[in-house]
């Protein structure tokens, strides 16, 4: 029996699921009441329209769900669009996955993969490791609003770099529909005001995106640990890997999030396009956040002897390249084709002259043998600083010279070189601080000032028309507009990159919008700056490495520019990412690697670093980071340059002090353990055949987006408005036909928009959840239950048709449950929810004699057309032979119920198999069951 809410009073008892009436509106009661307050849901509601009605201050009376009567015909078509109305207004669906009514995207069946793995664990702990650009937001993100949509959870927390809470908090409300709250040091004090004594952040705010950065710190951890959300997701895990060199930072967050994984009932989902950056001991350290065992695991786990650790991470780790998932169960993914291609550019004869003399007094610099090692390594990144500046453009290097480096107040050598890294370097790990141009510390001689400031000016002089790298960017970016392309200009330094906006603007005119973006803005301002920029036709993106990781950029842009180059290929990679990913609109993106023929320091990067980078992804299918110390490379060929005497002398002993052909050979092996590891982990163990199940009840439960769009086409078009495909997936949609009233609601005359994935600037995704599906599903369902309304949807109907051979009658029936889940966790002894479903029975002849249909036959009578037409006498003939005598079938109708609750149970505990032990489902049904639609076909 069904679990009822016992009054005080010893008034009504209103079960979940019970329809009352209130308000002047039917409502169905929500698990979450207390009496005397009842949590209940308008039929036909939103999420957003739930409230609260207290028994004792308003009338409440019971309500049913009355058969269709007489009153109630329309035609075939008015049944179909009922059916979906009904359909698409559910949120509570009795799928296998019970978040799939919620949230505003319709996953690719490769997503399902990190779901299914997810919940044959308790408590969830996986490493999400695919290639860039597949989805992996999407990915934890569905994982974690089937844990809260299922009870499993009531809080979780998103840590990630400050730089992305934006961008993860977008996603959490615009796919998900979770508003979250962002947690960083510019947000706290405000969130903060109002706390009780003693509480937190998190005990207020269940929801959160907080910045990795802020939470870390010793104060600020310790409070968040007492009282951390269930659920854990960590972005750009890899940041989080501790590999023995305490790298401060990095080893702050490797300690939060170590002690967080320490609850053994804390769910932890690790996010990174790059797990192996190289180090075994750092990878192993992200591995052991999911299980301690494996920091045991032997390294080469394509061994016979290691099957075990295979079979035992591979409960743990998804790691797929695009290869692996393009077509996955026969659905096409589209990825973009990546074309690439190496342009090079000469420097004059004055910014040669300007090089030769920087790098002679760079040399000075790290040839000088006085002072301690702390001065040392100060006078060696300040050489490697003022060479970097120098090849990024005139204006970087005339403020490098300027400037006096902030390494200058670090104490300690070891200070000076973690500074001097996160300065000049581009590690793994984005510091907005450092976009801008370091400064050079100089000893207090005034001649040295002198020549300091001579080479500032020669700089400055350099800029603009004597710039040759600068005008031959300028070509290359009119030449991938002229291709169609909106472009990305990648610069190492704020100074480089407003220097190349400004010269941009001047050189394409007014019909070309630029903006240069930088770490000088908030991420919130960036975010709006790209928005910005993405809704002008023309447009020239110039940023900093602040927009190269985790931002989303492939709606608005498909080219990169790489007008500095990396001296990471993760990095590169990273930049090429943001339009080299899923949602792509354009079919091919471009990208160009751009380099000083004659500048040495851009040929140590090419050669050493980014071509074998290339040339071992495109043999892959996947980038693979370099198998040491990046930073450690960069300096030992830096440091052999600077010993040289000459350029020619320089560039033909560059690896004396660095073993060029070691790496190459470390590398490679590298990348065929990455090889053997993206085999292993592909997760091709998962049966396709149990994803298929799986994705195809949860389509036949909540809609495709082919549904959807059949839907809203039919359902705009009967009342007035306008529908215009333009061709691959797009279309046109004029409101301003519809009812005032519809109008109204809805708050628009036009918009355009696709029902799949990707989408262009301007246009909207069109799901199940967008405004316009939803207040039209309402309009309709609402209008057909009210017998005043002139709806076009019709609770009944009486179709003549050629294809069916004798009397046969649909019953469209919505179908609710009552789940409760049982748990040995925590405080979270016994919950209860509710779940709803449409479906349909349909029988040849009377109703004192029913020949049931199978489902096939069920589904046919939906798509038959009208051959023939009734008179509305005759119509009503044939329903009243019908409709009053629809009582005899409520038994039939309730062991539906009862076949189809045991179903919906078996497929919950279906996918939550490994929890068994934990959890315990029972389903029952509410009844009577709702008959919400009846259509008689009678044969012509």
């Amino acid at each position: 029996m069904n679990k009822s809410l016992t009054y005080p009073d010893g008034g009504l008892n209103y079960t979940p699921g019970s329809l009352i009436k209130a308000r002047g509106r039917e409502w169905v009661v929500l698990p979450e009441s207390q009496p005397p307050l009842l949590i209940a849901r308008p039929i036909g509601g939103t999420e957003e329209e739930i409230s609260g009605i207290h028994t004792e201050l308003e009338e409440v009376s019971p309500s049913s769900f009355g058969a269709p009567t007489l009153d109630d015909q329309g035609d075939y078509r008015s049944g179909r669009l009922l059916r979906e109305a009904v359909r698409l207004t559910s949120r509570n669906v009795a799928g296998p996955f019970r978040s799939f009514g919620r949230i505003a995207v319709e996953p690719r069946p490769y997503q399902l993969v990190p779901l299914l793995m997810a919940l044959q664990q308790d408590p969830v702990r996986l490493l999400i490791a695919d290639d860039v650009g597949i989805g992996k937001s999407v990915e934890a993100l569905l994982i974690a609003r089937e844990l809260l949509d299922r009870g499993e959870i009531r809080s979780m927390a998103v840590l990630c770099p400050p730089h992305l809470a934006e961008q993860w908090q977008s996603e959490l409300s615009e796919k998900f529909h979770l508003e979250a709250e962002r947690v960083l040091s510019s947000t706290a004090a405000r969130l903060e005001r109002g706390l009780r004594v003693g509480e937190t952040l998190f005990q207020r705010y269940p929801l959160t995106v907080v910045s990795l950065d802020f939470i870390k710190s010793e104060r600020r951890r310790e409070e968040f640990l007492r009282t951390a959300p269930e659920l854990i997701i960590v972005d750009e895990a890899h940041t989080c890997a501790y590999g023995g060199v305490n790298r401060g930072g990095q080893h702050q967050r490797h300690t939060l999030v170590a002690r967080l994984a320490e609850d053994p009932g804390r769910h932890l989902i690790l996010v990174t396009a790059t797990p192996h950056s190289g180090h075994e001991e750092a990878f192993r350290s992200l591995l052991a956040l999911l299980d301690p065992a494996f920091r045991e695991m032997p390294p080469d786990l394509s061994r016979q002897e290691a099957e075990g650790w295979r079979r035992r991470l591979a409960r743990y780790l998804v790691q797929r390249k695009r290869a692996d998932i393009r077509h996955y169960m026969q659905e096409d993914t589209p990825f973009p084709e990546r074309l690439e291609a190496e342009v090079s550019y000469s420097l004059s004869p004055e910014y040669g002259r300007l090089l030769d003399r920087v790098l002679a007094y760079a040399r000075e610099l790290v040839s000088d043998p006085t002072g301690d090692q702390r001065h040392r390594r100060v006078r060696w990144w300040a050489a490697l600083a003022l060479l970097r500046s120098v090849a990024s453009s005139p204006r970087a290097a005339a403020a490098a010279l300027r400037n006096r480096a902030a390494m200058a107040d670090a104490e300690t050598a070891a200070e000076v070189d973690e500074l001097g890294q996160r300065m000049v370097l581009d590690q793994d790990e984005y510091d907005q601080e450092f976009d801008l141009t370091p400064g050079a510390e100089v000893g207090p001689e005034e001649a040295e000032r002198r020549r300091l400031r001579e080479l500032a000016r020669e700089a400055e002089a350099l800029a603009g028309a004597k710039d040759r790298k600068l005008q031959g960017a300028i070509e290359l970016v009119k030449g991938l507009l002229a291709e169609g392309h909106q472009p990305i200009v990648f610069c190492r330094f704020i100074q480089t990159a407003e220097y190349v906006a400004e010269h941009l603007r001047q050189a394409l005119g007014a019909g070309v919008a630029v903006e240069a973006v930088t770490g000088l803005l908030s991420p919130p301002e960036r975010e709006l700056a790209v928005e910005r920029l993405g809704a002008q036709p023309v447009r020239v993106l110039v940023a900093t490495d602040c927009l190269s990781e985790g931002i989303n950029l492939q709606q608005y842009f498909s080219a990169v520019l790489h007008y500095d180059l990396s001296w990471n290929p993760t990095r590169h990679e990273q930049r090429e990412g943001r339009v080299d990913r899923y949602g792509q609109p354009r079919r091919q993106v471009k990208t160009l690697t751009y380099f000083g023929a004659n500048n040495p320091v851009d040929g140590i990067v090419l050669e050493v670093l980014l071509r074998k980078h290339r040339a071992i992804r495109s043999t892959l299918g996947v980038s693979v980071p370099v198998p040491v110390d990046n930073d450690a490379v960069i300096q030992a060929v830096m440091q052999s340059m600077l010993l040289r005497d000459t350029r020619r002398a320089q560039m033909q002993s560059l690896f004396e002090a660095f073993d060029e052909q070691a790496l190459e050979v470390e590398w490679r092996n590298a990348a065929e353990r990455e090889k053997r590891s993206r085999t292993l982990f592909a997760q091709h163990s998962l049966k396709p055949e149990e994803v298929a199940r799986q994705l195809a009840e949860t389509r036949r439960a909540v809609g495709s987006g082919v549904e959807v769009e059949r839907f809203l086409r039919e359902a705009l078009e009967v009342h007035g408005g306008q529908v215009q495909a333009s061709g691959e997936g797009l279309f046109y949609f004029d409101l301003s036909g519809l009812p005032r009233a519809l109008r109204d609601l809805l708050g628009r005359d036009r918009l355009k928009g696709r029902f799949s994935l990707p989408v262009q600037p301007g246009e909207e995704y069109i799901s199940r959840t967008h405004p316009l599906v939803e207040t039209l599903a309402s309009f309709l369902l609402e209008g057909a239950l009210d017998p005043l309304s002139p709806s076009r949807a019709r609770r009944a109907g009486v179709i003549a048709t050629a294809q069916v051979r004798e009397l046969s009658t649909l019953l469209l029936l919505r179908l609710r449950y009552q789940l409760t889940t049982t748990s040995t966790r925590k405080d979270r002894a016994r919950w209860q929810q509710l779940a709803e479903e449409v479906h349909t029975v349909a029988f040849r002849g009377f109703p004192e004699a029913p020949q049931w249909l199978d489902e096939a036959e069920v589904e046919a009578l939906w798509q038959a057309r009208p051959t023939a037409n009734l008179s509305l006498p005759q119509a009503q003939e044939f329903a009243a032979m019908v409709l009053p005598e629809l009582a005899q079938l409520q038994g039939y109708l309730e062991g539906v119920a009862l076949e189809r609750a045991v179903r919906f149970e078996e497929d919950h505990r279906a996918v939550r198999q490994a929890a068994d032990l934990k959890l315990r489902y029972e389903v029952e049904p509410i009844l009577p069951v709702d008959l919400v639609g009846v259509y008689i076909y009678v044969p012509r």
